[in-house]
């Protein structure tokens, strides 16, 4: 791969090159893609998206909003950082082309925060349910009628998936959706083939699949204008990673092993004494034990550990990629850059202990098991009441039940697979709490 082609300013549907060294740098392209995701109406929902608690009202526990936000700027800070080593290495990226190593920060910067976009509510446990409702419960019934990896597609539903699909599908008039440039999509494709056959490999770009057979030729067209290098071969369509896109990664990693080991912190969950001795381990390298010491408060003395630890983290995931910069554009490191980091023990450490009293709390669990309720009966009552209308048998309760999908969801589609992708694509854009309100309605 080559870093020239990685960068790739092409939106969809364009016409002619554009060029980095063209760009106004008061107006970036890459800048563009940030300011259009969150202007982007499925942005705006994850503020009411569970992060780690569903449902919760505690205004200091994310939401998926606030950390894909916290991603991002993680994000920016190791695509600089980065950037900045890479522009020195290959000085023809900046005296020929014109790209800067901010433009490395804004590329990780805009994928970070569309990381999550396609995330259904209530978590993980989320797309567990949509997935469980076609490989175990009433929608078992469309396998017969469904290709194997059109039914893959359903029953390991996939939020990152999702995500490429509300960032690229194009409607009437809409070309593209919110038409990102194809390097801030290749950084976003974490798992850049499609879900069959299923972890073929212990490769990381492996372990998830990264896009619905509705959107495999617009993908196939992203990898190939950005050089990325195919791993599958016959039918199966896969590739490597873009670089960034173990950026991205890291940044996720960094976030959700800290941020929600804080909000753990918060909630009572761990107690302070333990946070600060996982904390601590960290950043005893870093931390100016005068300062520390100062700090009166639990919030403050959390803060300040989080702080000095997502320092840590950043610089350490910077180091691991810039080592293995080769390999990666080979195409030939197959794990995530947090996996190799030197305070791995120390992650797997405080992910093992949020595993235990926060993912696994009996409020989580409440939750999550009610989620799983909400969006089995949303995903019944609204495929039975689309495919009745196709069929020209819908009752009077399927017209009003369809009354509520949004406008854009109104479309005739021949394909069966294409009418259940469509609502579970309604379903995913359901906040928590609209999820919530539409099952009370709609409950027998």
């Amino acid at each position: 791969m080559k870093w020239e082609q990685l960068l790739s300013l092409k939106r969809q549907g364009d016409t002619s090159k554009r060029l980095r060294i063209e760009q106004d740098d008061t107006r970036l392209g890459f800048e563009v893609d940030y300011d259009r995701i969150i202007f982007s109406a499925p942005f705006r929902s994850l503020q009411d998206k569970t992060q780690v608690i569903p449902l919760s009202k505690t205004d200091f526990v994310h939401t998926r909003l606030t950390h894909s936000l916290e991603v991002s700027v993680v994000g920016r800070s190791i695509g600089r950082l980065v950037g900045k080593q890479i522009v020195e290495k290959y000085p023809h990226l900046k005296e020929i082309h014109g790209y800067q190593a901010n433009d490395f920060g804004a590329i990780v910067a805009a994928a970070a925060l569309s990381h999550d976009i396609g995330n259904p509510p209530f978590g993980h446990s989320g797309e567990k349910a949509i997935g469980e409702y076609f490989s175990i419960g009433k929608g078992q019934k469309h396998k017969d009628f469904l290709t194997n990896k059109e039914w893959q597609d359903l029953i390991d539903f996939e939020g990152n998936a999702n995500g490429f699909s509300v960032l690229t599908s194009s409607r009437p008039g809409i070309e593209g959706s919110i038409r990102l440039t194809y390097a801030v999509l290749g950084a976003y494709m974490k798992y850049p083939k499609e879900s069959l056959p299923k972890k073929p490999t212990s490769n990381i770009a492996d372990k998830k699949y990264g896009f619905f057979q509705t959107d495999k030729d617009f993908f196939k067209e992203v990898a190939e204008e950005l050089g990325l290098v195919a791993n599958k071969t016959g039918e199966d369509i896969g590739y490597e990673r873009h670089p960034l896109a173990y950026l991205v990664e890291a940044a996720d990693d960094i976030c959700y092993t800290i941020i929600d080991f804080e909000d753990g912190i918060n909630l009572g969950l761990v107690s302070e004494d333990y946070a600060l001795e996982y904390l601590i381990k960290l950043v005893k390298d870093t931390i100016d034990t005068a300062k520390y010491q100062t700090l009166t408060t639990k919030e403050d003395r959390i803060s300040y550990l989080r702080a000095l630890a997502i320092g840590n983290l950043i610089n350490d995931a910077v180091r691991v990629f810039i080592e293995n910069e080769e390999a990666i554009l080979k195409g030939a490191f197959p794990f995530a850059l947090m996996d190799k980091s030197k305070y791995k023990a120390q992650i797997d450490d405080i992910i093992q202990l949020s595993v235990k009293n926060i993912y696994q709390s009996r409020e989580v669990i409440e939750k999550e098991l009610s989620g799983y309720q909400i969006i089995n009966n949303l995903l019944h009552k609204f495929i039975t009441a689309y495919n009745n209308n196709y069929e020209g048998k819908a009752t009077n309760y399927d017209k009003l039940l369809l009354k509520i999908l949004p406008e854009k969801h109104h479309q005739e589609k021949e394909s069966l697979y294409e009418r259940l992708l469509l609502i579970c694509h309604f379903v995913s854009l359901l906040t928590d709490g609209k999820a919530v309100l539409y099952n009370q309605i709609i409950s027998d």
